[in-house]
């Protein structure tokens, strides 16, 4: 058997398509355009990356992106004070502060002063309530693109018995949480997991997301599984190489002998994070002008 790749790359691009096309309807409807905010902290170079690569997509998805760049020194009062005239600044929708924040300031707390309901990332405990319970929140972008690409590849995952390594709340927790209320039967596994690849192997669905190079191999796998690496970790260079290869947590080459399909690093999970980041936007858009959000989002 050779596995079937699961293309994210595509399947984001799509995805960013189609909120383009309702985000010019609802400027149309709303008379503005959806807005995202995005706030960084300090010059971390991975976090200028990101916040960048959100505000060029945010654009290209006919939405308003403000972006407020703060120095590393920036004090807790100033953030919270930020971030309240954000929540109530109408033109903005989502607020993004980029993680990791520096050291001195306390990310539960400034997480917990956004708007749940502008909280497109998914990481405020009350819309972590909200999905536990199966009301609409905002659920976080990795683990929600994963589920789309599951659904898209195996439709109705009722009764199939699925595994997720890793307990994170931005990953391993909610992920769970949206395969429980799309009725599989749902391990959490983790780092103490006794006879973790038994585990492993019983599953009909792996959602890898432990952050260990490699680590699942083709032994541990059923004959036919989906497996959901998410994982995205850079090997040692090569001699004469400036940079390593980044590699899942998933071997992927071997898994691909016994799996029925596989999402590959790069170009598997990592594309969905911003195309789901702008849908989230656009949902709360819909929601803060009491409009109805349309159904393929």
């Amino acid at each position: 058997m050779t596995a079937t790749r699961i293309d994210g790359k595509a399947f984001a691009a799509r995805l960013r398509e189609r909120v383009a096309e309702h985000a010019t309807r609802f400027a149309e409807v709303a008379g503005r355009k959806a807005g995202l905010a995005v706030v960084l902290v300090g010059d971390d170079p991975a976090s200028q990356v990101y916040v960048g690569s959100k505000g060029k997509a945010t654009l290209a998805a006919n939405m308003e992106s403000f972006e407020h760049r703060l120095p590393a020194d920036t004090s807790a009062a100033a953030l919270l004070a930020l971030v309240e005239r954000l929540n109530n600044d109408e033109s903005v929708d989502g607020i993004l502060v980029q993680l990791p924040l520096p050291d001195h300031l306390d990310e539960q707390a400034i997480i917990s002063a956004i708007s749940p309901d502008k909280d497109v990332d998914g990481f405020h405990v009350i819309n972590a309530g909200r999905l536990s319970v199966g009301q609409n929140g905002f659920v976080p972008c990795t683990p929600l693109g994963c589920m789309m690409l599951l659904t898209d590849r195996l439709g109705d995952l009722s009764g199939l018995e699925a595994v997720v390594i890793g307990r994170s709340n931005i990953v391993g927790k909610p992920m769970a949480q949206l395969l429980l209320d799309a009725n599989a039967t749902v391990t959490i596994a983790h780092s103490r997991t006794k006879n973790l690849a038994d585990v492993v192997r019983r599953a009909d669905i792996v959602v890898a997301a432990v952050g260990r190079p490699e680590m699942i191999r083709k032994d541990w796998l059923k004959e036919g599984a989906t497996v959901i690496d998410v994982g995205i970790n850079r090997l040692p260079p090569e001699p004469g190489k400036e940079k390593g290869k980044l590699v899942g947590d998933v071997a992927y080459d071997e898994a691909a002998e016994v799996a029925a399909a596989i999402t590959p690093v790069p170009g598997g999970v990592g594309p969905m994070t911003i195309a789901v980041l702008l849908r989230n936007t656009l949902v709360a858009a819909y929601r803060n002008a009491g409009l109805e959000v349309p159904e393929d989002l």
